[in-house]
């Protein structure tokens, strides 16, 4: 019984590493990391925190050794909020204090998953993936505003970052 058991089991991951070799995830964004901040969604310009005209809050970040761009980010209290992120140079990751918000960032990928965030203050957000002597040092802030400032902070259109431009 248990020899029939593990059969099954090595079975069915061979047939699963099969089957996502021919048919990778249908979600997979690939980006040029040659031009990434050159061109497209990942121009400096176009990174840190931003209201859609749906409503919808975006953050666009990238990592490289040894930072995040934006090195501190804005978000809303309770609303849900978009992360898009890549890396340039090799693989970086983050969390952010005791959320949910965890992702990998891949060179030549975009890392996306939204998560909300339940009441207002600052948060830490290492990096999570050793990406070279200075990793001990890579980090950034998350500041979480209250709903009504954040929309009102927002109105202006443009990106938002808690660090001076």
């Amino acid at each position: 019984m248990v020899l029939g058991i593990i059969a099954l089991l090595g079975a069915m991951m061979v047939v699963t590493g099969l089957h996502w070799a021919s048919m990778p995830p249908s979600r997979v964004e690939t980006i040029d990391v040659k031009t990434v901040h050159l061109k497209g969604e990942f121009v400096e310009s176009n990174l840190g925190t931003a209201l859609g005209p749906d409503g919808k809050v975006t953050v666009r970040l990238i990592a490289q050794q040894y930072s995040f761009v934006p090195q501190c980010i804005v978000v809303p209290e309770g609303m849900p909020v978009t992360f898009r992120g890549t890396a340039t140079d090799a693989i970086h990751g983050f969390v952010v204090g005791k959320t949910n918000a965890n992702t990998m960032l891949v060179p030549g990928f975009v890392a996306t998953f939204t998560a909300t965030f339940p009441k207002a203050g600052e948060q830490l957000m290492p990096c999570h993936e050793y990406c070279g002597t200075g990793h001990e040092a890579m980090w950034a802030r998350v500041q979480v505003l209250p709903r009504d400032e954040f929309l009102a902070r927002s109105r202006g259109g443009e990106r938002m970052s808690c660090v001076p431009r």
